[in-house]
């Protein structure tokens, strides 16, 4: 099947987007490829089409559980063969996931940075046939790598390594130092960078000066939308706790969500 056809069967679209495009072109060519594109641009398919394209298996390298988990079961949905391999899942699990990538039964392989260390996964990665890796969220090799993920830090691993296996990573946003820094951190070899633009026609953006009391100045805020759901991004997981405490005992349903959260 073509781009196209494979596109209709599993997607459900008639064409592509001229950035989709242009950069799942560059993974069939098996080039090194960076992709900066909004939230909702439609990065997945990026990687997602390719790989019904090619032989072997892609391997997702994306640090949240729930993402991971909600993209699997949207793509088995879809009839793509899909697996997610974290420490939510028993040995027995684990064991049968292996036996069905040395029977060349999956597609797409999801896996948390950490996974990348264990030396046992690391030598089923290097007996199965790898088209390409995905880094998922490449904002966290630079920006939040220290402090959010470490594990993201040493993604270099992977083109030590599979030193001919192609990588392509996504993020919705990167500024120059960090476009910079992903691509030195992930050791990508003369990358096809592609850059969408950050404004969009569905997406209304305002910025407002912080105030002194800033918890004050956010609770007024989300009063304003009462009845209404949203989200806090905030920049360390002890403010992410600070403030959702904060916000309960103003009477919001408010919850933290970070790494580290047990399973529930």
């Amino acid at each position: 099947m073509q781009k196209r056809e494979l596109l209709k069967k599993y997607f459900g679209h008639s064409e592509l987007r001229e950035l989709q495009e242009e950069v799942i072109d560059s993974i069939l060519s098996q080039q090194d490829v960076l992709m900066i594109l909004p939230t909702g641009g439609g990065k997945s398919l990026c990687y997602q089409l390719p790989t019904l394209l090619m032989g072997g298996v892609t391997v997702v390298v994306s640090p949240l559980l729930a993402l991971m988990h909600d993209q699997v079961v949207a793509l088995r949905a879809n009839g793509i063969s899909a697996v997610m391999v974290s420490s939510m899942r028993g040995l027995e699990e684990i064991r049968a996931i292996e036996r069905q990538l040395y029977n060349k039964e999956i597609k797409l392989l999801y896996v948390a940075p950490e996974r990348l260390h264990n030396e046992y996964f690391l030598n089923l990665l290097q007996n199965l046939n790898i088209n390409f890796f995905v880094i998922d969220e490449a904002h966290c090799v630079s920006e939040w790598g220290h402090e959010f993920r470490e594990d993201y830090r040493k993604l270099s691993l992977l083109k030590y390594n599979f030193p001919t296996t192609p990588i392509a990573a996504f993020t919705a946003t990167a500024t120059k130092a960090v476009e910079s820094d992903i691509v030195k951190a992930l050791r990508l070899e003369s990358p096809k960078i592609v850059r969408g633009k950050l404004f969009r026609k569905n997406l209304t953006i305002r910025v407002q000066n912080r105030l002194k009391d800033g918890k004050a100045q956010l609770l007024e805020f989300i009063k304003s939308f009462n009845g209404e759901s949203g989200i806090v991004y905030t920049l360390s997981r002890k403010s992410t706790e600070t403030i959702a405490a904060f916000l309960q005992s103003k009477s919001i349903k408010a919850m933290p969500y970070m790494q580290g959260l047990a399973a529930s």
